[in-house]
């Protein structure tokens, strides 16, 4: 954990820790070449704004940024590096609901439907968030696309030049105006009534499609897959 949460998260301290995030990622990208692939299939998917995004932890980044202003409802944990990311997603036009499928799991999810539905807004899931283990998907997303009845669209991200970071994810942040590529997937559609062998199997297509087009965009500019 990179900083003890203490009381009064929404003070001085964590507003400039938002807003210096927030500019951080601007400056990543503002001079990058970004190249989108595989959205024109899901378009209509897309405008309906019934659906839940899906990406690894590792590649936050790119994927805050494209979306920014998307306003849609974004799962962020309860804790301290969860609330970084809570003030960045903020300032970038998102909902956040804190919790994880973890912990206090099933209120969290509840209140992301009802985000949803109330107001119209598609969701984002960390499916290996927020601690593990790496590109392994938790059931918490498949049990929200159940209950919301919303597919999931999984997508990602790789840059040119990088730094990874030895962390327990290998976080991906870009090098400054270099080019990146975004991928998104092949939609994965949860039926609403689900056992457990169709909770697994969906967890297992939803992790098997995110590792493809991970290892697609990785391997447009040379790189390896840490898995």
């Amino acid at each position: 954990m990179l900083f003890k949460k203490r009381q009064g998260a929404d003070g001085l301290k964590w507003r400039l820790i938002g807003r210096g995030g927030k500019l951080f990622i601007d400056m990543l990208f503002v001079g990058s070449r970004i190249e989108v692939r595989h959205q024109a299939p899901i378009n209509d998917l897309l405008a309906s704004r019934r659906f839940i995004l899906a990406f690894w932890h590792a590649r936050i980044l790119l994927v805050s940024y494209a979306l920014k202003n998307w306003q849609g409802a974004s799962l962020v944990s309860d804790s301290a590096d969860g609330e970084i990311i809570a003030q960045i997603l903020q300032r970038q036009g998102q909902v956040t609901v804190r919790g994880s499928t973890n912990k206090g799991g099933m209120r969290a999810l509840a209140r992301m439907i009802k985000e949803m539905r109330d107001h119209h807004r598609p969701g984002g899931v960390v499916p290996d968030g927020p601690q593990g283990p790496r590109h392994k998907v938790q059931p918490g997303i498949i049990y929200l696309a159940q209950k919301s009845g919303y597919p999931i669209i999984p997508v990602t991200y790789s840059a040119k030049n990088r730094w990874v970071l030895d962390s327990w994810d290998r976080f991906i942040i870009p090098c400054p105006a270099t080019a990146c590529l975004l991928v998104y997937g092949r939609p994965v559609h949860v039926p609403p009534i689900s056992g457990t062998n169709q909770i697994a199997s969906s967890s297992r297509a939803l992790e098997e499609e995110l590792m493809r087009i991970t290892r697609m965009a990785d391997r447009h500019f040379g790189h390896h897959l840490i898995e």
